[in-house]
């Protein structure tokens, strides 16, 4: 079984979208877990619907403070009992094949720990590309949506506020762990929410003073100062 988790934290447009989608894998054998990181808006109205179509297969979580998505990835992650996990962002939209298509690429690849995918931002393509121990050393370009094997999972690091996926692959990295690309669009973040942002790759040179920017280099250092890099 697959366990899908999902961070939530004031998503209500996009969660609806989210696991509307979830509804319509053709992939069947999955359950979702919903952390609620203490949200000001309410979760239980958007999922009484969803919880007719998954009955047993869809709990949700409840922090008492908010944490950030690391933390509640791995408080779902604790709840999940699946022998493979994916780590799905309420703006996130899924390809109908999503699930069955990185489950395949696994499948076909016993030595890799996860499969991951090409993706995009609005209307932006990110392209990603194939599984290279120097490529991912230099730069972040796995993102956190990948389907992970559960015995290869190490957790997120809570401390890291940006560029939580990178760390994880180079943490399963140092453990031996590589991933596998399937080099097609199998998911689409939808700008303006809170889990997930973007800038064009000129604002991180000529705009050093954004708030945004500051946290991730403030992160990027941090990342390589762990690892060595």
């Amino acid at each position: 079984m697959i366990s899908v988790i999902i961070p939530y934290y004031n998503m209500p447009k996009t969660l609806p979208a989210c696991l509307r989608s979830l509804a319509d894998q053709k992939e069947k054998d999955f359950e979702i877990v919903i952390v609620n990181d203490c949200s000001s808006s309410p979760l239980k109205s958007l999922t009484n619907d969803f919880q007719k179509i998954w009955p047993g297969r869809l709990q949700t979580l409840n922090n008492q403070s908010n944490h950030g998505a690391p933390y509640a990835r791995n408080k779902g992650f604790r709840a999940a009992r699946g022998e493979l996990v994916i780590f799905i962002d309420a703006d996130i939209i899924l390809r109908p094949d999503m699930l069955a298509v990185l489950r395949q690429a696994l499948d076909g690849h016993p030595e890799a720990a996860y499969a991951y995918s090409s993706f995009y931002w609005g209307w932006k393509k990110f392209p990603s590309f194939p599984f290279s121990v120097k490529r991912l050393k230099k730069m972040p370009y796995i993102h956190t949506a990948a389907l992970i094997r559960r015995d290869a999972f190490l957790g997120f690091d809570e401390r890291v506020k940006r560029l939580q996926d990178w760390d994880l692959w180079l943490s399963m990295l140092e453990h031996g762990q590589t991933g596998v690309y399937v080099p097609e669009y199998l998911f689409t973040v939808r700008p303006g929410g809170t889990m997930s942002r973007w800038l064009p790759s000129f604002a991180y040179r000529w705009l050093p003073f954004l708030p945004l920017v500051k946290q991730y280099r403030s992160a990027q250092a941090y990342i390589k100062a762990k690892h060595k890099l």
